[in-house]
């Protein structure tokens, strides 16, 4: 436990010196204080105080930006090891493969959760100094459940960077696939859905599979737990309005990235133990 711990933090460190903790957070930060000016704007015509509207659009734009950071974060993890040949002195070491994977993906979290709770608790921040007093403790509720739901998203593509990096061996060949992953469960996976909706907007699957299909995918899953329980979720996203209109809790959306997470890992413990470098 404590071998995996060391290198949690030994990959904390390198993140910090490549500037990675640095950079994912100014990007965070960036969109988000947009937001916060965009959601000021009289344009917007929506009645809510400033902090639940940048609720409700980051949780639709971190579906984009935190996969993307994430598997950025981690595609390289095994891959890099195994082509500047380092892998085999790590292994020669006393710790055991799977604590040696979960230090890893420990440390590229522990990145992603400075990044998000900097960026994201700064523009909420700003926001709130924006509110002149109509804020109300459900808009902070909503703010720090979407920094924690944040959080538990990226760690589930993390995981994924993980699998995609032990699968590869090789950094580009790594690279490609992170990349394309992206494209499937951010782009490719909601305009499938999407086609399904425009072919039957009546049918069984809109109706009764759609909001299903929602959990599979951990971005949207996180989408749905955060938009499910603000007023406004139904004008911001378009997908689902409030909690009351789902088939299930809102919690049962934010287990799909914990179970995501996971599963994937145990693939990845599974994957890691027969490599050879």
């Amino acid at each position: 436990m404590r071998q995996m711990f060391t290198v949690a933090l030994l990959e904390l460190r390198l993140g910090i010196r490549s500037r990675w903790v640095l950079l994912s957070t100014l990007t965070l930060l960036f969109f988000a204080v947009l937001l916060v000016f965009l959601g000021a704007s009289p344009t917007t015509g929506l009645d809510a105080d400033p902090i639940t509207l940048l609720v409700a659009s980051l949780a639709t734009l971190s579906v984009y930006l935190l996969p993307l950071i994430a598997l950025l974060l981690s595609f390289d993890s095994i891959a890099g090891e195994v082509d500047r040949g380092t892998l085999q002195l790590l292994l020669a070491t006393p710790i055991r493969r799977s604590e040696l994977l979960l230090g890893k993906f420990l440390g590229h979290v522990s990145v992603l959760a400075i990044a998000v709770v900097i960026g994201y608790g700064l523009a909420g921040g700003l926001a709130l100094a924006q509110a002149e007093g109509s804020v109300t403790a459900t808009s902070i509720t909503g703010l720090l459940r979407l920094i924690g739901s944040s959080v538990l998203m990226g760690a589930a593509f993390v995981a994924l960077g993980l699998l995609l990096s032990a699968l590869a061996r090789q950094t580009a060949t790594a690279a490609a696939m992170a990349i394309l992953t992206w494209l499937l469960c951010v782009v490719l996976y909601d305009l499938a859905l999407l086609g399904g909706l425009v072919l039957a907007p009546d049918g069984f699957f809109a109706q009764t599979l759609m909001p299903y299909f929602l959990l599979i995918n951990p971005a949207d899953a996180f989408r749905v737990f955060n938009m499910a329980l603000l007023d406004l979720g139904a004008a911001s996203t378009g997908l689902v309005g409030t909690e009351d209109v789902l088939p299930f809790p809102a919690a049962a959306a934010l287990a799909s990235p914990v179970l995501a997470t996971l599963l994937v890992l145990a693939l990845c413990i599974v994957r890691f133990k027969r490599i050879q470098p």
